[in-house]
């Protein structure tokens, strides 16, 4: 994957207000103090996103604040596969879940874990 031609002082990632709402609930429960997306090579079609409440960035992260009190992180080797992707947080009968809205998916596995952008 190639991040040359990525800006990072453009955010790749937006948050809806409700999936920021369910963030800030996470970081208050939780020891983190941020929220981190990557995806990684995962299941039948290639990749998994990854969402972890941390700390701290990855040395390779991008770095962006939602508000006054949400950071977010983004692995950079992530660019090329999150790029123009929406965090939106969708209530399905009594459950809520982050959903990731992805322009470059191009196929998704039957059970929704794994996905492929070629």
């Amino acid at each position: 994957m190639s991040v040359e031609s990525f800006d990072p002082s453009q955010q790749v990632v937006t948050v809806t207000p409700a999936a920021l709402e369910y963030l800030r609930r996470q970081l208050n429960s939780q020891a983190g103090k941020a929220v981190r997306v990557s995806v990684k090579k995962s299941g039948c079609t290639g990749f998994k996103y990854v969402l972890d409440m941390v700390e701290q960035p990855g040395e390779n992260d991008l770095h962006y604040r939602l508000d006054e009190q949400i950071e977010l992180f983004i692995e950079r080797d992530s660019l090329p596969v999150l790029s123009g992707t929406q965090i939106d947080l969708v209530k399905e009968g009594v459950n809520r879940q982050i959903r990731f809205i992805n322009p470059n998916v191009k196929d998704q596995c039957g059970c929704g874990e794994s996905f492929s952008v070629s």
